[in-house]
């Protein structure tokens, strides 16, 4: 195969493997409000071991803020996040799931994103957010 024949096919499996992430990234989407509905997308917690060895649950929803205000995420109760940029509300809506302290974020219009929650800070996409009081 000569070279203008291998970067062809090159470009077109990668093509088909953006199909597949896209179309991936649509069925969480799709899928996650069937489980909200049925109650188990609407709890997104925490488990935290403490010092004597009982287990607590610490609840994620509620409102996620950088240092200086600028960036806003908003996870609410029904597995749904909104997220704000300076003076720009609702920039950014999509749904979200959390796995043990793992966060996957998949918004309206497919992008995919992640973060953890290390010590109740949210590290996501370079970013440090805490929680606002």
């Amino acid at each position: 195969m000569d070279m203008a024949k291998s970067a062809r096919a090159l470009r077109v499996l990668s093509g088909l493997m953006a199909g597949i992430v896209t179309a991936t990234a649509l069925a969480v989407a799709l899928t996650q409000p069937m489980a909200a509905q049925s109650g188990t997308g609407a709890q997104a917690t925490e488990t935290q071991s403490k010092g004597n060895g009982t287990m607590t649950t610490q609840t994620f929803v509620g409102m996620w803020v950088t240092a200086d205000g600028h960036i806003r995420h908003e996870l609410l109760p029904n597995g749904r996040y909104d997220e704000a940029r300076g003076s720009k509300r609702s920039a950014y809506q999509g749904r979200y799931v959390i796995t043990g302290t793992h966060i996957d974020y998949v918004d309206d219009t497919g992008f995919t994103a992640d973060g953890d929650f290390v010590d109740g800070v949210l590290h996501h996409a370079g970013m440090i957010l805490r929680r606002e009081n």
